[in-house]
Formats: C-alpha cells, sequence, structure tokens
C-alpha cells in the first residue's frame, strides 16, 4: 500500500467553472487526470485542499462521485474554495448515503496509512502580522487544530509523521514551532499556482521540507510520498 497526495483539483462537474480560463495548462484536465491516476485500489491519496468549486454540499456531489470512482483511498483536508464544506456530521451523512465507503476527512484527526502517520489542517495565508482581531482568530484556530491533529497522529506511533496543509506555513509561525515539537521533517501544501508557485516548489524551513501538490504543477497527476 503506497501513500500519494494532490491537492487543488477543482473540480467542475456540478458547476460551471472550468479551470482552463486561468491558462491552457488546464484544457481538459478533468480527463488528464483520470488519465494520468496512477493509484491501485490498496493505495491512499491525500486531498490536500480545494477539491471542488461547488459551494454547497448536494452541488459537489457530481466531483465526489467522479473522485469515488477512481482507485484508492481519499482522505480529504479542506481548502480555501471548499465552499461546500459543512459539519462533520453533514459530511459522513453525506459519504454515506451515497456510497463513498473509501472517502474520509482529515480534520483534528489523524490516519495511519502503512507506517506513515497523516494529519493536518487548512492553515492560513497569514503570518502574526495580522491587520485585524479576525486574522488572529483564524491563525491561533488553525494551529490549534494542527497542534490537535499533530497530537493525534503521534499517538499512532508511526515510522513517520508527514504533515499537510491547504495553505504554505509562514516561516516562524507556530505551524512550524507544533512540526518542530513533533518532529515532523516534511510538509506537504497547495493553494499555490502560477508563477507565485514555480520557486517554492520543494524547498526547505527549519529543517522541514515543504513540497507543492497543486495538480497543474504535478501535471494532473498524484505523486508518491511513501511506499
Amino acid at each position: 500500500m503506497a501513500l500519494y497526495a494532490i491537492s487543488d483539483l477543482h473540480l467542475p462537474l456540478g458547476v460551471n467553472k472550468p479551470m482552463d480560463i486561468f491558462g491552457t495548462n488546464w484544457s481538459n484536465y478533468v480527463v488528464r487526470l483520470k488519465e494520468n491516476w496512477c493509484l491501485s485500489p490498496e493505495d491512499t491519496v491525500i486531498l490536500g485542499g480545494d477539491f471542488s468549486w461547488a459551494t454547497y454540499l448536494e452541488e459537489s456531489l457530481a466531483d465526489f462521485e467522479f473522485i469515488n470512482s477512481l482507485d484508492g483511498n481519499k482522505i480529504f483536508l479542506k481548502g480555501n474554495h471548499d465552499y461546500w464544506w459543512t459539519t462533520m456530521a453533514k459530511l459522513e451523512q453525506f459519504i454515506a448515503q451515497n456510497g463513498f465507503n473509501r472517502i474520509s476527512f482529515l480534520h483534528n484527526n489523524a490516519f495511519l496509512c502503512g507506517k506513515t502517520a497523516i494529519c493536518g489542517t487548512k492553515g492560513t495565508s497569514q503570518s502574526e502580522n495580522f491587520s485585524n482581531g479576525q486574522e488572529e482568530k483564524l491563525y491561533l484556530r488553525e494551529a490549534s487544530r494542527f497542534k490537535l491533529s499533530l497530537q493525534c497522529a503521534a499517538r499512532l506511533e508511526a515510522d513517520e509523521i508527514v504533515a499537510f496543509l491547504h495553505y504554505i506555513p509562514a516561516k516562524g509561525s507556530l505551524f512550524f514551532e507544533h512540526m518542530k515539537e513533533f518532529g515532523v521533517k516534511r510538509c506537504y501544501y497547495g493553494h499555490l499556482h502560477g508563477e507565485t508557485a514555480e520557486f517554492r516548489r520543494g524547498h526547505y524551513e527549519d529543517g522541514i521540507r515543504l513540497q507543492l501538490l497543486s495538480c497543474d504543477y504535478l501535471d494532473f497527476q498524484p505523486i508518491k510520498i511513501s511506499d
């Protein structure tokens, strides 16, 4: 069983918002994603946020049906455009009612995939230089969720804890402090596209390797992160 990851699929199957308006590299990307899907049924893939353009959960059904039809177990992380994301109770009810029995959600919890523990949260785009109290509140909330997920991962007694965030963590932030506390050496993130993402693809901060997962930078093919 191998572990894969990819982010920012921005699936438009339930709403009319194709990504090719953002550049020719997005042309026919849903078909390309299906053709490039490299998992076996026993594998697991982490979807690092911005899964669907749907605003409401019921609008995301076609997107879930598409991803459910592909091989492997799927673990979802929330992104900033996942407006369909609701309470965990409603999400669990949704996947149960539709028979999506190989889909799970990474939210205040952790998963053991082989010998690797998976933890994560959405994160924020802010460092500690807040412009208002609301930004600080969101930052502290996400940092708290991240630490809770790390604590859950630590209890799994895995060989390695791998972290996932939708936003790239700001240097010197609580996200880095929490990762260092729990011995995390790898952190994967999404969110970035275009020229802003190019120079941030695979680098180190404070001894932690950060790697971008946005699907347009992975040529619409999940990457293997552990066997």
